[in-house]
């Protein structure tokens, strides 16, 4: 892929954002027809992110290593965990006090672009070089470039193979081909097999697997801004849910609502009491070190007789630049700086996930602990499979995950027929999204 040279936004904020974000006008960084200069003056600039306390450790150490490089420029760093940092970006933005570099996600990439509140990184210079096509248009929005994934994953069933072994339960044979019936089937055996409380599989419950099970059925989530998927293929997701659930291939209804708001290593797929679920595989290593177990990645079930290439590599998170920096050019390359430098690359390895530009894979090679191999492994195997990847969530869908499991929650405890969910479901995120515009 060609080497990208990425331009400034333009534009004033007309509306207000429903994030909240009144009034949010761009900086001296922001209009004009041609992108800004690097300064030879002396530069500051506030980079903000999410993550714990090895993520903090090591983006420090890049930015230690990008002033050394640039002498001239300062780099502020501040974070706080994922629940504080959108109310804190939301807070920042409105009040035109906003970090010049932003750790973005795709659930609220949108809201912030399409409100003129992110710069256009088209014409700027940062190296995308290796980057799946596929891949850095889900960086796009409305027309713009307005991030740039920083990592990929893919979708898998992570299985617990000690415990499997345990209860003397194997694996199908047809796992790189298997339904959602088959796995519902199997995941049903081991639950049978096992001691009370323990379970076979687990319900697939979030936008992401929303999206591929919408793919898997020649059908789509998000279309041109607004919500686009059949509502038959909506129930048949809620369908599949429930008919894991009251069948005892996974927990019961009130089980899965006590474990659906735990911490990764908390779930009970962690703790050894459900032998499979479904993760992006880079989550893999979370789940050994709190499960000691081995585990497997295997691809997900799909629908008898549906579309081969419906999997994509999920943008884990972004890059992006504020529309209000006074220093879009050296928000810019403090970005490529992160996915490029040889340096920086092995500084952050594997942290924020599978690195989007393939070729970093090399330099950070040696480093990867067995598990990242896995993830790594398990990737590649999903080349063949690959379709177009789809359309951002919309300006007005951030909350399409809880808007999920509301409704999931309402079909398990048989307070809606999966119909009835589908309808609402559909109706309740549009509404959002036409609220928003």
């Amino acid at each position: 892929m060609k080497r990208n040279t990425l331009r400034a936004g333009a534009g004033i904020v007309a509306a207000t954002l429903a994030l909240g974000l009144a009034g949010c006008g761009l900086g001296t960084g922001g209009g004009g027809g041609e992108p800004a200069e690097l300064s030879d003056e002396p530069v500051t600039l506030r980079m903000y992110w999410w993550g714990g306390d090895a993520r903090h450790q090591r983006t420090q150490e890049v930015i230690d290593l990008f002033e050394e490089k640039y002498p001239n420029i300062t780099v502020e760093g501040e974070f706080s965990d994922w629940t504080a940092y959108w109310e804190k970006l939301a807070t920042s933005t409105a009040g035109k006090n906003s970090p010049d570099v932003i750790q973005m996600d795709q659930l609220y990439l949108a809201s912030y672009a399409d409100r003129g509140t992110l710069v256009d990184l088209t014409d700027y210079d940062i190296s995308t070089e290796g980057m799946e096509e596929s891949v850095l248009g889900m960086g796009e929005s409305d027309g713009g470039l307005y991030a740039i994934p920083i990592s990929t994953s893919a979708m898998s069933t992570i299985v617990n193979t000690d415990l499997l072994d345990q209860l003397g339960v194997p694996l199908p044979e047809n796992t790189d081909t298997w339904t959602w019936e088959e796995y519902t089937a199997w995941a049903k055996s081991v639950t049978d097999a096992a001691p009370s409380g323990t379970y076979g599989g687990s319900l697939a419950q979030n936008e992401f697997m929303l999206q591929l099970f919408a793919r898997q059925n020649d059908d789509s989530l998000f279309e041109d801004g607004d919500v686009a998927i059949d509502p038959e293929t909506m129930t048949a997701f809620f369908q599949t849910a429930l008919d894991s659930s009251s069948g005892g291939a996974s927990a019961p209804a009130s089980a899965w609502v006590e474990s659906s708001s735990l911490a990764l290593d908390q779930t009970p797929f962690a703790v050894g009491t459900v032998a499979s679920s479904f993760i992006t595989a880079t989550q893999v290593s979370v789940f050994s070190q709190a499960s000691g177990a081995n585990l497997e990645l295997l691809p997900i079930p799909t629908t008898d007789g549906g579309v081969e290439e419906y999997d994509y590599f999920k943008a884990g998170m972004y890059w992006s630049v504020s529309s209000q920096s006074k220093h879009p050019a050296e928000a810019a390359l403090l970005i490529d700086f992160f996915l490029n430098d040889p340096e920086a690359v092995k500084i952050i390895g594997s942290e924020r996930g599978l690195p989007a530009i393939s070729t970093t894979l090399d330099v950070i090679g040696d480093d990867l602990t067995p598990e990242e191999v896995k993830a790594v492994e398990y990737s590649d195997s999903r080349v063949p499979f690959l379709g177009e990847a789809p359309a951002i969530v919309p300006n007005g869908a951030s909350d399409v995950d809880a808007v999920l499991l509301r409704y999931m929650q309402d079909v398990l405890f048989g307070n809606k027929t999966p119909e009835a969910a589908a309808t609402g479901f559909i109706a309740d995120l549009q509404k959002s999204i036409d609220a928003a515009g």
